[in-house]
C-alpha cells in the first residue's frame, strides 16, 4: 500500500492502521466498526435488499450478523471491504473478493445499501471509488460483477460507473428456488472509468 496515497488520488486517505477511507461526492467509504452493527442490521434486514444478493447474506439480518461480518472483514490481511457512510451512518457495504492463482490480479465486487438510499447515485460513486482503489492500491487489472439479470438497478449502477457488459451467464444462479441468468460486467485498469 502506498504511504502517501494523495499522490494517486486525493480522495484516498489512510488512517494510522493503514486502513483506507475514500471520500466520494455522495458518501464516505471507510472501515466498518463494531459501533456500526446496529445501523447495518437495520438497513440490511430488508427482504428487498436480500433478494438481490447471494444466499450467504442472511435474512433476516440481525445485529449479531452485522457484528460477525464486521469482525470478519476487519480480520483480513488486506483491506477489501468498506462501509458506506452517509451522514455518519453506515448504510451498506462494498467488498472486493480477490481472485486467486491465475486470476490473482482480478476481483469480484459486491455491494448493497439500505433501500431508503436507492436511486441517489450513492452506489455509483461507491463502485467507482472502490474500483479505483482496486486498480491503484491493490494493483488489480480487472474488477467484475455478476448481478442477476432481474436486478436492473444494479446493472444501471455498473453501467453508470463505467463497467462494460461482457455477456450473459445463462442459468448460473439459484435464488429462492428459481434458476436465474446473471450478467457479467467488468472494468479494466487500462480503460479509465
Amino acid at each position: 500500500m502506498v504511504d502517501d496515497v494523495s499522490q494517486v488520488d486525493n480522495r484516498y486517505v489512510t488512517t494510522p492502521h493503514q486502513l483506507m477511507k475514500i471520500d466520494c461526492p455522495t458518501c464516505l467509504l471507510r472501515p466498518l466498526e463494531l459501533a456500526d452493527a446496529e445501523s447495518l442490521a437495520r438497513h440490511a434486514n430488508d427482504r428487498a435488499v436480500w433478494q438481490n444478493l447471494r444466499d450467504r447474506f442472511p435474512h433476516p439480518y440481525s445485529e449479531k450478523d452485522a457484528i460477525d461480518w464486521i469482525q470478519h472483514v476487519r480480520s483480513r490481511p488486506v483491506q477489501t471491504s468498506f462501509g458506506i457512510d452517509v451522514n455518519g451512518q453506515a448504510i451498506g457495504s462494498i467488498s472486493l473478493m480477490l481472485g486467486e492463482d491465475i486470476a490473482r490480479r482480478t476481483a469480484e465486487v459486491g455491494y448493497w445499501i439500505g433501500r431508503e438510499f436507492w436511486g441517489r447515485g450513492i452506489m455509483v460513486e461507491a463502485v467507482k471509488a472502490t474500483t479505483g482503489y482496486a486498480f491503484h492500491e491493490l494493483d488489480l487489472v480487472r474488477v467484475f460483477a455478476v448481478p442477476f439479470v432481474t436486478t436492473t438497478r444494479s446493472c444501471r449502477v455498473l453501467e453508470k460507473a463505467g463497467y462494460v457488459r461482457e455477456g450473459i451467464m445463462r442459468r448460473s444462479a439459484v435464488k429462492e428456488g428459481v434458476i436465474l441468468d446473471q450478467l457479467l460486467y467488468a472494468a479494466y485498469s487500462d480503460r479509465p472509468l
